[in-house]
């Protein structure tokens, strides 16, 4: 089964830019269809970003459309680019992986689709 690493994040002012990691390992990382997702204090864990397992198909939440994207870096890394950053993006941002046999261009917006999660990463954005 593959394990999940999330780095990157950390504190920044509102308008700035943080690029989040995933690294996977144990397993080969193209079987996975990969997402983000974020957990603020007090709320329910919701998606950010999914990305299909070849990398061509992406889906994201509305409230970050336009200002973060998600990519498929190298062979075992997923990435999240977050620009035009505001207060109400401070969560706990975590990754999660979904494992299928064929179905090469499918993304998942549900966190139930998902087995396999990381650690999380905190992202701190200041007004």
């Amino acid at each position: 089964q593959v394990q999940l690493v999330e780095s990157g994040g950390g504190l920044v002012q509102a308008g700035g830019s943080l690029r989040l990691s995933c690294a996977a390992s144990g397993d080969t990382f193209s079987r996975y269809a990969m997402g983000w997702f974020r957990q603020a204090p007090e709320k329910e864990r919701e998606f950010v970003a999914a990305i299909s397992k070849r990398g061509s198909n992406t889906h994201y939440a509305d409230s970050v459309k336009g200002r973060f994207t998600i990519s498929r870096d190298n062979m075992n890394t997923v990435s999240l680019q977050m620009n035009s950053l505001k207060p109400e993006d401070t969560a706990v941002y975590y990754c999660a992986g979904k494992k299928l046999i064929g179905n090469y261009y499918s993304y998942y917006a549900a966190a139930y689709e998902y087995v396999y999660w990381g650690q999380g990463t905190q992202v701190t954005v200041s007004s």
